[in-house]
């Protein structure tokens, strides 16, 4: 598949946000990071949710060992798997719970990448979070990185708040921080989704589930 190609989104960026251009300018080239299979990208999701990167990386390989021969949890498998195989793994039983609940999605075909990338991101994500475990932040990592979908902005996410303090000078909290980072973010329509790789990078920041 060929990489998508990013200059427009850069010159429009760019050209709207001069802050954004410079953290553009500094940065490195973005890759692309588009696969269709987004069943095991929410599972993954919920893994690492609230733990460090190493730490969910380490818990996943562990999971994957449950699965032979190729470390795939097939969603029949992983609802058969009981709670004490998977805390085994390193799952709590509250996981355990979400992970069985987005088997038992993708089971019933509500996981389908045709019809998940015709949606919009406000209706992709209502769909998502329909699944126990899943909120708007998972739904959006999905989104942006799982089917790279270029105008997501995830006003929620610590990290893309951090940078618009940090290189837009916002002393704002709560709420009205949200209302003026959505503000800030209209310019970049509709490349939000770039534009917020940038900022995560600008702070040597990958976002931690």
């Amino acid at each position: 598949m060929p990489e998508p190609d990013l200059s427009p989104a850069l010159r429009h960026l760019s050209q709207a946000d001069p802050v954004l251009a410079a953290i553009i300018r500094d940065g490195r080239p973005l890759k692309p990071s588009a696969h269709e299979d987004v069943y095991h990208a929410l599972l993954t999701a919920i893994v690492g949710q609230q733990i460090s990167v190493k730490a969910a990386a380490a818990i996943w390989k562990k999971v994957q060992a449950l699965f032979p021969p190729d470390g795939y949890p097939e969603p029949a498998a992983l609802l058969a798997m009981s709670d004490e195989e998977l805390r085994a793994a390193g799952i709590s039983r509250q996981k355990a719970g979400y992970l069985r609940a987005i088997a038992d999605f993708a089971l019933r075909g509500q996981l389908d990448y045709t019809f998940i990338n015709g949606l919009d991101e406000d209706a992709l994500t209502r769909h998502l979070t329909a699944i126990k475990g899943v909120g708007r932040w998972t739904a959006q990592m999905l989104q942006m990185f799982a089917l790279d979908q270029p105008d997501v902005f995830p006003e929620g996410d610590l990290g893309i708040q951090n940078a618009m303090r940090r290189y837009y000078g916002l002393t704002e909290t709560g709420k009205a921080l949200l209302s003026r980072m959505s503000q800030l973010a209209e310019a970049w329509r509709p490349y939000r989704t770039v534009a917020s790789k940038y900022l995560w990078q600008s702070l040597d920041n990958t976002p931690t589930k």
